[in-house]
Protein backbone atom coordinates (compact mmCIF):
# COMPACT_ATOMS: atom_id res chain seq x y z
CA UNK A 1 0.00 0.00 0.00
CA UNK A 2 1.27 3.98 -0.67
CA UNK A 3 2.46 5.70 2.80
CA UNK A 4 -0.54 7.11 4.58
CA UNK A 5 -3.02 4.60 3.13
CA UNK A 6 -4.20 1.91 6.10
CA UNK A 7 -6.65 -0.78 5.96
CA UNK A 8 -8.72 1.44 8.53
CA UNK A 9 -8.94 4.38 6.01
CA UNK A 10 -9.98 1.83 2.52
CA UNK A 11 -12.27 0.15 5.03
CA UNK A 12 -14.08 3.32 6.09
CA UNK A 13 -14.39 4.37 2.19
CA UNK A 14 -15.47 0.89 0.70
CA UNK A 15 -18.19 -0.04 3.54
CA UNK A 16 -20.19 3.25 2.69
CA UNK A 17 -19.77 3.18 -0.87
CA UNK A 18 -20.96 -0.68 -0.58
CA UNK A 19 -23.52 0.33 1.57
CA UNK A 20 -25.13 2.78 -0.51
CA UNK A 21 -24.70 1.20 -3.78
CA UNK A 22 -26.76 -1.84 -2.36
CA UNK A 23 -28.98 0.42 -0.91
CA UNK A 24 -29.95 2.67 -4.67
CA UNK A 25 -29.89 -1.15 -6.24
CA UNK A 26 -32.53 -2.50 -4.00
CA UNK A 27 -34.70 0.91 -3.32
CA UNK A 28 -36.59 0.91 -6.79
CA UNK A 29 -37.28 -2.63 -6.38
CA UNK A 30 -38.85 -1.91 -2.95
CA UNK A 31 -40.55 1.03 -4.32
CA UNK A 32 -42.29 -0.97 -7.06
CA UNK A 33 -43.27 -3.84 -4.52
CA UNK A 34 -45.07 -1.88 -2.82
CA UNK A 35 -47.63 -0.23 -5.49
CA UNK A 36 -47.94 -3.53 -7.27
CA UNK A 37 -51.49 -4.06 -8.18
CA UNK A 38 -51.79 -0.18 -8.00
CA UNK A 39 -53.64 1.41 -10.86
CA UNK A 40 -50.42 3.86 -11.28
CA UNK A 41 -48.26 0.99 -12.21
CA UNK A 42 -50.92 -1.15 -14.24
CA UNK A 43 -51.23 2.41 -16.27
CA UNK A 44 -47.34 2.55 -16.55
CA UNK A 45 -47.15 -1.36 -17.61
CA UNK A 46 -49.02 -0.39 -20.19
CA UNK A 47 -48.42 2.80 -21.87
CA UNK A 48 -44.60 2.74 -21.32
CA UNK A 49 -43.78 0.12 -23.84
CA UNK A 50 -45.24 2.09 -26.64
CA UNK A 51 -43.96 5.48 -25.39
CA UNK A 52 -40.32 3.93 -25.25
CA UNK A 53 -40.90 2.53 -28.87
CA UNK A 54 -42.29 6.05 -29.44
CA UNK A 55 -39.44 7.55 -28.36
CA UNK A 56 -36.72 5.34 -30.01
CA UNK A 57 -38.45 5.82 -33.63
CA UNK A 58 -38.59 9.15 -33.08
CA UNK A 59 -34.64 9.36 -32.19
CA UNK A 60 -33.30 6.81 -34.74
CA UNK A 61 -35.28 9.06 -37.26
CA UNK A 62 -34.00 12.95 -36.75
CA UNK A 63 -30.65 10.99 -35.71
CA UNK A 64 -30.52 9.76 -39.52
CA UNK A 65 -31.46 13.12 -40.83
CA UNK A 66 -29.02 14.96 -38.99
CA UNK A 67 -26.11 12.29 -39.51
CA UNK A 68 -26.58 10.91 -42.97
CA UNK A 69 -28.81 13.12 -44.52
CA UNK A 70 -30.98 9.92 -45.26
CA UNK A 71 -34.29 8.13 -44.23
CA UNK A 72 -33.84 5.35 -46.33
CA UNK A 73 -32.51 2.53 -43.46
CA UNK A 74 -34.42 3.72 -40.57
CA UNK A 75 -37.42 3.97 -42.52
CA UNK A 76 -37.45 0.49 -44.09
CA UNK A 77 -36.43 -0.76 -40.80
CA UNK A 78 -39.55 1.07 -39.33
CA UNK A 79 -41.74 -0.57 -41.72
CA UNK A 80 -39.93 -4.38 -41.64
CA UNK A 81 -40.24 -3.75 -37.88
CA UNK A 82 -44.07 -2.80 -37.68
CA UNK A 83 -44.95 -5.76 -40.50
CA UNK A 84 -42.92 -8.02 -38.29
CA UNK A 85 -45.06 -7.02 -35.33
CA UNK A 86 -48.23 -7.12 -37.37
CA UNK A 87 -47.44 -10.76 -38.30
CA UNK A 88 -46.50 -12.16 -34.98
CA UNK A 89 -47.38 -9.71 -32.38
CA UNK A 90 -44.61 -10.19 -30.45
CA UNK A 91 -42.59 -7.24 -28.86
CA UNK A 92 -39.65 -8.86 -28.33
CA UNK A 93 -39.59 -10.25 -31.75
CA UNK A 94 -40.21 -6.56 -33.08
CA UNK A 95 -37.43 -5.17 -31.15
CA UNK A 96 -34.83 -7.93 -31.84
CA UNK A 97 -35.74 -8.30 -35.23
CA UNK A 98 -36.16 -4.14 -36.67
CA UNK A 99 -32.92 -3.61 -34.74
CA UNK A 100 -31.02 -6.33 -36.37
CA UNK A 101 -32.49 -5.21 -39.77
CA UNK A 102 -31.59 -2.15 -39.20
CA UNK A 103 -27.83 -3.08 -38.10
CA UNK A 104 -27.94 -4.87 -41.25
CA UNK A 105 -29.03 -2.15 -43.45
CA UNK A 106 -26.90 0.41 -41.83
CA UNK A 107 -23.07 -1.49 -41.77
CA UNK A 108 -23.56 -3.42 -44.87
CA UNK A 109 -26.33 -1.62 -47.39
CA UNK A 110 -25.90 2.11 -47.41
Amino acid sequence: MPAGVTLSTILAVLIPVGIVTVLLRWLPFAFVKALKGSNFITMLGFTMPVGVMTVLVVYTLFGATRDTGHLIAPLAAAAFTAALHLWRRNSGLSIFGGTAFYMLLVNWVF
